[in-house]
C-alpha cells in the first residue's frame, strides 16, 4: 500500500472488513484519513461516535495524546498488520497508550460519550498557561459566529490566538492561518497546536504576500485591530479580493474609524457592534469583561 494514499478500493476494502467482524452500523461512521494534510484526529473523536481512522504506521505517541486529551474510556477496535483481514481486537484508548501504529490499516474508534452539538466559546482553562491573555469564552463565541465559519472556509486569524486554536478545532477539513508576530506568543500557541492535536494550523511571523505563497487562499480574516490594520488588510485583499473581514479593538477612535477604511478599500456589508459580558463572581459582585468592537465586511460584493 502507497504510504499516504488510501483509494476508494482500500476504503471499501475496509468497510466491508469492519461491517463483517464489528458491531456497528457504518452508515454513522465518519472516515477520517490522517496520512493527508489538515486532518485533526483528537476533535473528530470527540465529535462523532464512531470514526474510522486511516493511518500509515508510526505515530508512536497517538494513542497517548487522545488519553491525554479525555478520551481514554474510547473504544479501539483494530487488526494487525496491514490489509483488511483477520481477527479483530478491541481495547480502551488507557490501555494502548504505550504503543503506536505499526503498519498503515483502518481503524475504528468508538465514543460513546461524542457531544456533535457546536459549542462556540471554549473554557479558558482548557488552554496552554502562556504569554497570551485570551479573550474571554463569550466575546470568543461571538467573534466566531461573526466569521461563519464552517469546516470549508480556510481562515486567517492576526493576533486571535485563542480564536485560532478554537477555529481550527471546529474547521476539520479547512486550513487555519494564524499570524502571532511575538516569539513568545508563537510558542504559546505552538503548545496549544499540540495540546490539541491540530494539524490544520500554519503559523507565521508575519503577514505578507511572500509567507501566505502556497498555502490555501484565506477566505475569512479576523485581525485584532494595530497600527499594521492597513497593510494586512491589503496584504489580504490581494491574495483574496472577495475577503471577508472581521476587526476585532477595544479602541473607539479606531472603531469609528474603520467604516471610512472599510469604504476606501471595497468593503460592503459593513456592521459594527460592541459587546459586553460581566461574569458574576463569588462575592456576588459583577466581574465587568473589557468591551470590544466588532466591525465586520466583506469586500467584491456591492450594496
Amino acid at each position: 500500500m502507497d504510504k499516504h494514499i488510501f483509494t476508494n478500493r482500500h476504503i471499501l476494502a475496509w468497510l466491508e472488513y469492519y461491517s463483517e467482524n464489528a458491531d456497528i452500523d457504518l452508515e454513522h461512521v465518519k472516515l477520517l484519513d490522517i496520512t493527508r494534510k489538515n486532518k485533526n484526529l483528537i476533535p473528530m473523536v470527540k465529535s462523532h461516535k464512531a470514526v474510522m481512522v486511516f493511518t500509515e504506521a508510526g505515530h508512536p505517541d497517538i494513542f497517548y495524546r487522545m488519553f491525554n486529551a479525555g478520551l481514554g474510556e474510547c473504544t479501539v477496535i483494530y487488526n494487525e498488520g496491514s490489509d483488511p483481514a483477520g481477527p479483530v481486537k478491541v481495547n480502551k484508548i488507557y490501555d494502548m497508550i504505550n504503543r503506536g501504529i505499526n503498519a498503515a490499516a483502518a481503524m475504528l474508534i468508538i465514543n460513546d460519550n461524542a457531544k456533535r452539538t457546536i459549542g462556540f466559546g471554549m473554557d479558558n482553562d482548557l488552554f496552554a498557561h502562556g504569554s497570551v491573555r485570551y479573550v474571554c469564552p463569550e466575546i470568543r463565541a461571538v467573534i466566531l459566529s461573526k466569521m461563519l465559519i464552517d469546516e470549508q472556509k480556510n481562515l486567517c486569524i492576526v493576533t486571535g490566538e485563542s480564536i485560532a486554536v478554537e477555529a481550527a478545532n471546529m474547521c476539520g477539513e479547512a486550513t487555519v492561518i494564524a499570524v502571532e508576530y511575538s516569539p513568545k506568543d508563537r510558542r504559546t500557541l505552538e503548545e496549544n497546536v499540540n495540546r490539541f492535536g491540530l494539524h490544520n494550523i500554519h503559523i507565521l511571523e508575519k503577514l505578507d504576500e511572500e509567507s501566505l505563497a502556497g498555502l490555501p487562499v484565506p477566505d475569512v480574516a479576523m485581525i485584532v485591530a494595530s497600527p499594521l490594520l492597513d497593510k494586512e488588510m491589503d496584504v489580504l485583499l490581494a491574495v483574496n479580493p472577495k475577503m471577508e473581514f472581521v476587526i476585532y479593538t477595544l479602541d473607539f477612535i479606531t472603531a469609528a474609524s474603520l467604516p471610512a477604511l472599510f469604504a476606501d478599500k471595497g468593503i460592503s456589508g459593513t456592521d459594527v457592534i460592541q459587546i459586553q459580558v460581566a461574569n458574576l463572581n463569588a462575592k456576588n459582585a459583577f466581574d465587568i469583561q473589557p468591551s470590544p468592537w466588532l466591525i465586520t465586511g466583506r469586500a467584491g460584493t456591492e450594496e
